[in-house]
């Protein structure tokens, strides 16, 4: 498969990192597709593990080419710590990190407005990262957003008064602080440009040329099935496509270049936030899966709720992302277990069902009866 996608087949966190930085000596080129700095890879370089959010873990293979596409949502101070901490390891991203100049910013005032907006949900509350997706993506679909090309451009200062009027309204709304004047994320705008400019450009027509000079590319999803926006466990989900369509829409690379998918499946589920969770272990098991596979959040540090393999899902993400191949991890973790209990069907009002219900309500029962089969492994 010449040009691959690499798609999480559950909630995330199935170990695409590892596998993208397994199998990239394979290809010339990484290409991030979606998502902004909520997502996380821990990368082992050397005797070092650190953390990355926005750049692919492909950057530390000296000459591979990385690529932030422009279905992704980018927080430029994030992505310059990031850069930052790579070079405390030796790892030069100039030359092989290219950033694309339709990306949209992620502002610190997306962040404020995500957490202010949590808040008010209390109980009802999504479980975000709280890093500012979510009204990034809401303010690109509103057509309101800021791109990282626009940073360049000759009316920036009415692109930027226009999105802090939005913004503020709904922080007022929300009954907290109004937002300092325009002038200060004006003036950082301006800073951010310079900074930004060895990486910006048209990433569609690069790696379009890229393809045609016959070079193999790797494309890379963040989160994962179960949390794509259309896809997934509606509103429980993230902003955008993290399924094998958003590679095509966040990197203008059309359907016909791609050559396959491979999924990454976890042989235990973890999940983090908010929503319904099927096969959620409680007690010393859960626990007993949390430690042994340390299931804890890259980004935010949040223990993962943990629980059994889910086929159901599982079936849905390969049927979705027309899955060629899959890469089954963790699976060492669950060495100690007498027993692995796997959930092969959900149990519905109408009887068994084996596809994923469309609506909250229907997985929400599914756990209140303990309504899946259990077959013992």
């Amino acid at each position: 498969m010449a040009n691959t996608v690499v798609i999480g087949m559950q909630w995330g966190d199935e170990g695409k990192g590892k596998i993208v930085d397994l199998i990239c000596p394979a290809f010339e080129a990484v290409v991030r597709f979606q998502g902004g700095d909520n997502a996380g890879h821990t990368v082992k370089f050397g005797d070092r593990h650190f953390a990355l959010h926005l750049v692919p873990s492909g950057i530390v293979h000296e000459g591979l080419r990385c690529v932030l596409g422009n279905g992704m949502v980018i927080n430029p101070e994030a992505l310059f710590e990031e850069l930052k901490s790579l070079r405390s390891l030796g790892v030069e991203p100039e030359g092989n990190l290219f950033v694309s100049d339709r990306a949209h910013v992620l502002l610190p005032l997306y962040a404020e407005l995500d957490r202010a907006r949590e808040q008010a949900r209390g109980a009802a509350s999504i479980g975000t990262t709280a890093r500012g997706i979510g009204p990034a993506y809401e303010n690109k679909a509103a057509r309101s957003g800021l791109r990282i090309g626009d940073l360049w451009a000759s009316n920036l200062e009415e692109l930027v008064d226009r999105l802090m009027a939005r913004l503020q309204e709904e922080i007022l709304g929300l009954g907290e602080e109004p937002l300092a004047p325009s002038q200060g994320l004006l003036d950082v705008c301006r800073e951010w440009r310079g900074r930004l400019e060895p990486h910006v450009c048209d990433t569609q027509s690069l790696l379009n040329g890229w393809i045609d000079e016959g070079l193999h590319l790797l494309f890379e999803g963040a989160q994962g099935t179960l949390l794509d926006l259309d896809h997934g466990t509606y509103p429980y989900v993230t902003s955008s496509n993290s399924t094998a369509g958003g590679a095509c829409t966040g990197t203008g690379v059309p359907p016909s270049r791609i050559d396959g998918v491979l999924g990454v499946l976890k042989a235990y589920t973890t999940r983090v936030g908010s929503g319904p969770f099927v096969t959620e272990i409680d007690g010393a098991t859960g626990e007993f899966l949390r430690r042994r596979g340390n299931e804890f959040g890259t980004t935010t540090g949040r223990p993962r709720r943990c629980g059994w393999l889910d086929l159901v899902a599982a079936r849905h993400a390969c049927r979705v992302n027309g899955i060629d191949t899959v890469a089954l991890t963790k699976l060492d973790v669950l060495d100690e277990m007498d027993e692995i209990v796997v959930c092969v069907a959900y149990q519905s009002d109408a009887g068994i069902r084996n596809d994923l219900p469309s609506r909250v309500d229907e997985l929400e029962h599914a756990v209140k009866t303990l309504g899946l089969k259990a077959m013992m492994m």
